[in-house]
Formats: C-alpha cells, structure tokens, sequence
C-alpha cells in the first residue's frame, strides 16, 4: 500500500501531455511489434554547407580504440559494442553521442557506427539521436566532409527523432530534441523540422526558463548544458544562409541567452566553479568561462549583475563578501512535474572562504556532489538529504527522492524573510510525517556566518556539513563553533561521474535548536 501512495504521490504531479505520450508510446510499440514495423535507416537527402564558428570543446575521447567518457575508459579488441552497457546506460549514451569526434579520421566511428545501427537499442532513443545529430553536423561542417551515405543515415535518424519527441518527459529531454531539430532543419534545409524544432524551442524555453534566468530544473550543470545549446543554435541560424530572411527565432533566442547568461554568472563562484546542488557534476557541460567566451564570439552581449532579485525565481540566494561567497537553496523542488534531477536538500549550501595564497575563494564547506545516474543505494545516498549541508529529521529525507529519477512529497516552502546579510526561511518537508516544520535562519557577517536550526518540537535530528577534501580536522575545529557535540566523520565527496575522494563531514545531533558559527 505505501509504494502505490509513493507512486500517487509522485504521479499526480505529471503533466496530461506527460500521461497521454507514455500510454500513447507504450501502446504504439506493441502494435508496432505485432505488425513488424521496423523504421528505415537511411533516407534519401541533400545536405548544405554551413559555417559554423567555433563552439566550447568536449570532455569525452578517443584515442587508440579507446573511448574515454564519465572517467571510464573502454578499448574494443576487435569491433566496438555500440551496445556496451558494463558501465551503465549513461556511458553506452555517451558512447553513442559522438562527443570524442575530434579529428578528420574520426569519420571512420560514424561509419562503423552506421554499419551496425540496425542492432544499436540505447542508442537509437530519441535523447542519444539528438545530441548526436548536433554533434555529426559540427564535425561534419568543420573537416568540410560531404558525404551522401552519412547524410543519408543521419536524415532517417532525424525522422525517427520527429516520431519519438519526448513528451513522456519535458524538461530538458524536449529541449534537447528541439536544439537538435533545428540542426537537422538547416542542415538538409528541412521545412517540417524546422517547423517543429521552432514550436519546440519557443513554448518549451518560455516555460523552463524562468525570469531571474535560470533553467527550471535547477541544476547549474544543467542550466550550463541548456545555455549550451541556446548558444548553439543562435550559431547555426546567424551562420546557416538559411531563412535568414524571416527570422523571429533568432531574436527569441539571443534573449533568453543573455538571461541565461546572467543568472549563471552571478551564480557562479569568483574561481569558476559552479554550486553542484541537485544532479550537477564538473567536468560535463562547458564552464562558465568557456559559455561566456563562446556568447563572446556570437557578439551577446548582457550585462552582469550580483543583485539577488536576479536569483529569486529560482530559490537559490549567493551572498558574496570580501572574504567568502555564499550560495543558499532555499527554493522548491523543481521543476515539479519533471523532478528527475532534485535532490531532498532544501535549506542546503555551500561556502566558499577566499584563500591567502591564490586570493581567490577556495570551496571550503561543499555539496557532496553527484558520481552515478545507476539506479541503487548510491545514487539513492547522493539524493539523500543526508547527503546535504541542511537538517535530517528522524533518519527520513525531506522530500521524498526514490528509483533513480522520482520525487513523491516532497518539501515546499512555506515563508522566507529577507533582510541585508540576513535570510530565513520555514519548510515543510517533514510536516505530513512528523507534524515538525524546520526553520533555518543564516546571519552573514564579515568574519563569520551564524546558522540558526529550529524545529517546532522536538526530535532526532543531525545537522550536517560537508567539506572539500583539501578541509582538515585543524581547520574544522577552529572555524566550526557550536554549544553542541559535534562528531567528524567521513563521506565520499563525488565532484564528477565515477569519481568519490574521501573527505570530512561534521554531524551535529539535536532534538530542536542548534546554532553553529563559521569563523572565516
């Protein structure tokens, strides 16, 4: 009884389109099946020359037959497994993304790639096809390479695209089939994708961008990959010849870049990190430096502010003084119908605290980070509240996080006040279970940052911080200052996929307040 109240919980936040398309899709491939349907994989085409100029550079390699992806690398003995799944189903995505194309001779994977498409499975879902059209059209605009059979492969992959766009999900995933659309529109001069990639792009940024600039996801990597392919697009369109006659989308989305760009500088710490709150990982989207560069070359230009009105819409708050940059969470989990990538971390943060040798902020307390997408008691813990800088009730997360991707109750804000170098705020995440309401007031002086926790009654509860693995037990005992005990313990800090390095975590147990000063 309680996994159907979890699944209720988490269903009745979805959307009809997101209920409709998955009933729709699941019906579908059963007929299909049953009637032997199988998609074409080659479409007759003519592709155009486009000019592109230089976009921000991948993470992912390939040298010597061997694929380097989420810092796993894999050498094929003879022939590649386009299906290789021993890393789990985000590097088999990776691995058919193409992002490690990177020399003329590369060419050679497409076509072994094409070769073998037919017994492709993970590969062939509409999020892999998309980025990989994006990133075909790159490589294939930069070596000049004309080539009738992969453009002949890569038409009928977009069309597969077009009878699979993932309305099921939203978020990010449609975004991503839209940027990808509109690539193969002005590649092949394709009227019907560009018509769609435009429908797409229009109604879907208007939604998930929200007015301080942030995608609605709230994950700065995520927000990062989003600008990415905004930047993109507005590349392919200036740089296309194609319908440049007519072209409204264009100015649509220099608007929402500039934004975007925006909201992701004043986020982002003085040194070039990012917060890695919810599903966020280094070493995945370009950085800030580099989207900025890149904005740069396509002559966008915004103006950048530090205001916090700039932050609100999203929750988040960054507070920056001369020896140290905050970044408070104190908004909803979001976006609500699509809450894959939140965590259970309301009332998180982090702090940064500048350095006396580089002069720039070092991370100092952090968010634990993220290292899987498999679906198990990791990727269960990296979404834990306890995995946070916040509070843990009765050993229960805040919101309720489960199966790799879901959220059912989950915690909502119920009041913040704001006043200079002061923010509180009162959330609900434990109320239905425990009756308690947890409230969470930070004080930002010069010298030192006072956190106040208060429940409305009282029970077990941990407050935790979390810090970076170059933080010692010397340096947590003299800037860490509580009436309370406190224990030091370890936690595997995970700053990119694949990648933990054990690090210090202070747990402070109380049953209704607790205060906790930062010296800096």
């Amino acid at each position: 009884m309680s996994k159907l109240l979890r699944l209720f919980n988490t269903v009745k936040y979805l959307k009809f389109t997101q209920i409709y398309f998955r009933l729709f899709y699941f019906v579908r491939v059963r007929f299909r099946r049953a009637s032997g349907f199988k998609y074409s994989f080659a479409k007759e085409s003519v592709s155009t020359h486009l000019n592109l100029i230089d976009s921000c550079e991948y993470y992912s390699t390939h040298k010597d037959g061997e694929f380097s992806m989420l810092n796993l690398s894999k050498k094929f003995d003879d022939k590649i497994d386009w299906n290789y799944s021993e890393y789990g189903k985000l590097w088999t995505y990776n691995l058919t993304y193409f992002e490690y194309l990177k020399e003329k001779e590369d060419v050679n994977l497409i076509y072994d790639f094409i070769e073998n498409i037919e017994s492709v499975k993970d590969g062939l879902e509409p999020f892999p096809i998309s980025l990989r059209g994006i990133n075909w059209i790159k490589f294939l605009t930069k070596y000049e390479i004309k080539d009738k059979k992969i453009d002949d492969s890569l038409y009928a992959q977009y069309y597969i695209l077009l009878d699979n766009l993932e309305y099921h999900l939203l978020g990010n995933h449609l975004l991503e089939n839209g940027f990808s659309l509109l690539f193969g529109a002005y590649y092949f001069q394709d009227e019907i994708l560009y018509k769609k990639a435009q429908e797409i792009l229009k109604k879907e940024l208007d939604e998930q961008i929200l007015d301080d600039g942030a995608h609605f996801e709230l994950s700065p990597m995520y927000h990062q990959l989003m600008l990415f392919r905004v930047l993109d697009c507005i590349n392919i369109i200036e740089n296309g010849e194609w319908r440049i006659e007519n072209e409204t989308l264009l100015d649509f989305l220099k608007d929402k870049a500039i934004l975007m760009l925006q909201w992701l500088n004043v986020i982002t710490y003085e040194n070039g990190d990012v917060p890695l709150f919810n599903d966020s990982a280094n070493c995945i989207a370009p950085t800030t430096k580099e989207l900025t560069e890149y904005a740069n070359r396509l002559k966008i230009n915004f103006q950048f502010s530090i205001f916090n009105s700039q932050l609100k819409q999203s929750g988040y708050r960054k507070i920056k003084k001369e020896n140290y940059e905050c970044v408070v969470d104190v908004g909803e989990v979001g976006a609500s119908y699509i809450p894959g990538h939140a965590h259970a971390d309301t009332f998180n943060f982090e702090l940064y605290i500048k350095s006396p040798i580089t002069n720039y902020q070092s991370p100092f307390i952090v968010d634990s980070g993220l290292s899987t997408y498999n679906t198990g008691d990791k990727r269960d813990f990296e979404r834990s509240t306890k995995a946070h800088n916040t509070v843990e009730i009765n050993e229960t997360n805040s919101s309720e996080v489960w199966g790799g991707f879901r959220v059912a109750n989950r915690a909502n804000i119920i009041e913040v006040v704001e006043k200079e170098s002061y923010l509180k705020a009162t959330h609900d995440g434990y109320n239905k279970k425990f009756e308690v309401l947890h409230t969470r007031s930070w004080i930002f002086e010069d010298d030192k940052i006072i956190i106040n926790d208060t429940l409305n009654k009282q029970c077990k509860a941990v407050a935790r911080l979390h810090f970076h693995p170059d933080v010692t037990k010397e340096d947590i005992k003299e800037k860490i200052i509580t009436n309370h005990k406190l224990q030091i313990t370890n936690y595997n800090y995970a700053p990119e996929f694949n990648k933990t390095i054990k690090s210090l975590v202070v747990e402070i147990p109380f049953k209704k307040e607790l205060k906790v000063e930062i010296n800096i």
